[in-house]
């Protein structure tokens, strides 16, 4: 019989790049989700983008220039998060 074993997904390591967001956990997981599911970051630049902290112990990352938040649970369960409405786009 095989039994499941429930992991923590916590955040060690973050790379991004100009397509990818990617997430090494601490299980030794990569998990990575296009970098169009975060329309702060694709607004952001490479710098911007390269400054994130990870927080709530690793469950998530905070790029703080863009004020951007993005949990592990979130690229394993999630989708892309949807660009506001400005006025004009509500008006049409």
């Amino acid at each position: 019989m095989n039994t499941a074993v429930l992991t923590e997904t916590r955040i060690r390591d973050v790379e991004v790049t100009a397509e990818v967001i990617t997430a090494h956990l601490v299980d030794g997981r990569v998990i990575s989700v296009p970098l169009q599911w975060s329309w702060r970051l694709v607004d952001a630049t490479p710098a911007q983008r390269a400054n994130w902290v990870l927080i709530g112990g690793g469950y998530g990352i905070h790029w703080p220039d863009v004020d951007e938040d993005i949990s592990a649970d979130g690229m394993l369960h999630g989708g892309p998060a949807p660009r506001p409405k400005t006025h004009s786009q509500s008006a049409s």
